[in-house]
């Protein structure tokens, strides 16, 4: 997509006051995408030098807002943990080419707010906790749970940009579930349900996305009856909150959500019904 309306990129190593029409530019692949007729310039990240994503001394792991998909896989391959696995099943969520595993970013696919966002689903099942940075230079901290707050919407301020996710080594640690539904063999999810069991405390977290407008994530003591369960998702989950388009009607994706949680938590250790 030609963007005609943008006049200028600026480097964001060089920061400069951000005014009307601005934009932060990772990957690009959503950008330009589509027409962006309201821009006038774009804020480049792909100089930062940020590293892409690392294990830091506690046992957490941070991803940089630029980190692409393709290197969060080469991470994860690596990476030895119990929710290891879960990267790549995130990952491959996407359906996509190679092209766009290699400039879509973490901090796009965070930023979009789209239900089928897999990287939301990644972030937000292992208790993700995004680094924010204002034009003030003022820093703040949201939970991926709270960041991504509708269909498109998110708790980000004008010139604000997502600067980093961190995952808790707790989190990390996990045995996960994973479970996933499309209407189609490529098509975008439709549902899309994640499970965590923390070994220390045998407590068990239910992650959904996709089917819904904003990520839910329920976290339970003790693995919960099969029953509890569903009460459970049914009073977090409104019934204006199932997301309804071309990809899958509200009921059907509703069905999905409580046939994998279920599953999953069979899965996992849950038993009583």
């Amino acid at each position: 997509m030609d963007l005609n309306t943008v006049s200028e990129v600026r480097d964001a190593r060089f920061p400069s006051p951000w005014r009307s029409g601005d934009a932060w530019l990772g990957g690009g692949t959503y950008l330009f995408s589509e027409p962006q007729p309201h821009l006038r310039r774009l804020v480049d990240l792909s100089r930062t030098g940020w590293p892409p994503v690392r294990l830091r001394p506690d046992g957490s792991v941070e991803i940089a807002a630029t980190c692409t998909i393709a290197q969060l896989s080469r991470f994860a391959k690596g990476l030895e943990a119990g929710a290891a696995p879960l990267f790549e099943q995130c990952c491959r969520a996407f359906l996509a080419s190679f092209k766009i595993w290699n400039m879509a970013t973490v901090g796009g696919n965070l930023c979009n707010a789209l239900p089928a966002g897999p990287m939301i689903s990644l972030t937000a099942s292992l208790d993700g906790e995004c680094l924010l940075l204002g034009q003030d230079g003022v820093r703040r901290h949201a939970r991926v749970t709270s960041f991504v707050t509708g269909a498109g919407r998110k708790d980000l301020a004008e010139g604000e940009l997502l600067r980093s996710v961190t995952l808790p080594a707790r989190a990390l640690s996990c045995r996960t579930a994973f479970r996933q539904a499309s209407l189609y063999g490529l098509g975008r999810s439709g549902a899309l349900v994640i499970g965590t069991l923390d070994p220390q405390d045998g407590s068990l977290a239910i992650t959904v996305t996709a089917s819904t407008v904003r990520p839910v994530r329920l976290w339970f003591p003790l693995p919960p009856s099969g029953a509890g369960l569903r009460a459970a998702i049914g009073s977090a989950v409104t019934d204006d909150e199932w997301f309804d388009d071309i990809h899958g009607l509200p009921e059907w994706r509703r069905h999905m959500t409580f046939r994998f949680a279920e599953e999953i938590r069979q899965e996992l250790g849950g038993t009583t019904r």
